[in-house]
C-alpha cells in the first residue's frame, strides 16, 4: 500500500538527521517557511484541509516526527532519550536547516506541538513564531492531572507501560486503536476524511510504529519533565511571540487554563478557544485560519 497524496503537487523526501532517522517530509507552496508538526496518532496528513490556503503565502515543510508515519521509527533507548522532545526537536531543526531554512514559523498540534516548544525553548534563534494547538505545557498538565483528566487522556498512562504491552496491545489491531482513540473524542469521527484516517490507520500499522508513540509518551512522562524542570528552575522562558489555541468541547479547555499555564513559560502570549474538540485542523479549518493567519503574517514591532 502506497501512502494517499492529499497535498497534490507538494513534493516528498526523506532528511537524514544527526542519528541516521530518516524523517518523512513534504514540501509545497511559496513565501516565508512554515513547519506544520502533527500530533498522535496521525500523521502530516492533518494538514490537508488548511495546506492549499497556507501554500499561497507560505513555503510549508509537513513532517512525520520520528516514530510516526513514514518517518524512521529506531528502538527506544532504557531512558527514552532518542524521543525526547529535544531529540526530536533536532531533527526538525536539521530538516529546516537542510532545506534551507535558518529561521521559520512553526504551527503544531498536540504532541508536534510539544516538540515544537522543546524546538523554541533550545533553539529560539531559528523560530521566529510559534502556534500551538490544544496543548498546555506537559510539566503543567502532569503536575496538575486530576481524576478528570487521568479518565480523559487515559492513552497518557497506558502507552508509557514498559514494553512490550501496550504494543501489544496496539498491534493486535491498530485500525481500531485509531478509530477508537480519535472517535472518542467530542465530535467523533465525523470531522475526519476518510482518506486521512485511512492513513492514519496505515501508518499506525507499519512495523515500529507503535513503539515509537509509546516511547514518545515515555519520554514525556521522564526525560522531557526533567529538561521542563531545568528550564523552571533557571527561570528560562519563551521570547517568541506564541499563539495557544484549544477546543472549546476539548479536555485542555476543560481541566486547564491554557493560556495561564503558558503565559508561565513564554513573554508573548495570545489565545483563545475555537469552537470545536481536539484536532482543530480537522474539526475547524476555517477558524484556525482565520487566527493562525494574522498572527504568522503580522509585522513584529
Amino acid at each position: 500500500m502506497t501512502p494517499i497524496d492529499l497535498f497534490p503537487g507538494f513534493q516528498r523526501r526523506h532528511i537524514a538527521t544527526d542519528d541516521g532517522v530518516q524523517i518523512h517530509t513534504v514540501t509545497g507552496g511559496s513565501g516565508p517557511p512554515l513547519l506544520l508538526l502533527h500530533g498522535h496518532p496521525q500523521t502530516h496528513a492533518i494538514w490537508h484541509k488548511v495546506a492549499p490556503a497556507l501554500a499561497r503565502q507560505f513555503t510549508l515543510v509537513l513532517c512525520d516526527l520520528r516514530g510516526y508515519g513514514d518517518s524512521s521509527k529506531p528502538q527506544g533507548a532504557p531512558d527514552h532519550a532518542n524521543y525526547s522532545k529535544r531529540v526530536m526537536a533536532l531533527d526538525l531543526l536539521r530538516v529546516m536547516q537542510s532545506l534551507g531554512h535558518a529561521r521559520f514559523a512553526v504551527m503544531a498540534h498536540d504532541r508536534g506541538a510539544r516538540v515544537a516548544h522543546r524546538l523554541a525553548a533550545d533553539h529560539g534563534d531559528a523560530v521566529q513564531r510559534l502556534v500551538l494547538l490544544d496543548i498546555a505545557p506537559t510539566l503543567a498538565m502532569y503536575e496538575q492531572t486530576s481524576e478528570a483528566f487521568a479518565r480523559a487522556y487515559w492513552h497518557w498512562f497506558f502507552l508509557i507501560q514498559p514494553a512490550p504491552l501496550p504494543e501489544r496491545l496496539i498491534e493486535a489491531d491498530p485500525a481500531a486503536y485509531v478509530r477508537d482513540v480519535m472517535g472518542r473524542r467530542s465530535a467523533g469521527l465525523a470531522p475526519f476524511d476518510p482518506r486521512a484516517l485511512a492513513e492514519y490507520q496505515r501508518c499506525l500499522a507499519l512495523p515500529g510504529t507503535a513503539h515509537g508513540l509509546c516511547e514518545d509518551y515515555r519520554a514525556a512522562a521522564g526525560i522531557d519533565l526533567d529538561h521542563d524542570r531545568a528550564d523552571r528552575d533557571a527561570g528560562r522562558r519563551l521570547a517568541l511571540p506564541l499563539l495557544a489555541l484549544w477546543g472549546a468541547q476539548g479536555v485542555v479547555q476543560q481541566c486547564f487554563r491554557p493560556l495561564d499555564e503558558w503565559r508561565r513559560v513564554a513573554d508573548d502570549v495570545r489565545g483563545e478557544a475555537l469552537p470545536c474538540g481536539h484536532y482543530i485542523a480537522e474539526e475547524a479549518p476555517d477558524a484556525l485560519l482565520a487566527r493562525a493567519l494574522p498572527f504568522l503574517t503580522e509585522t513584529p514591532p
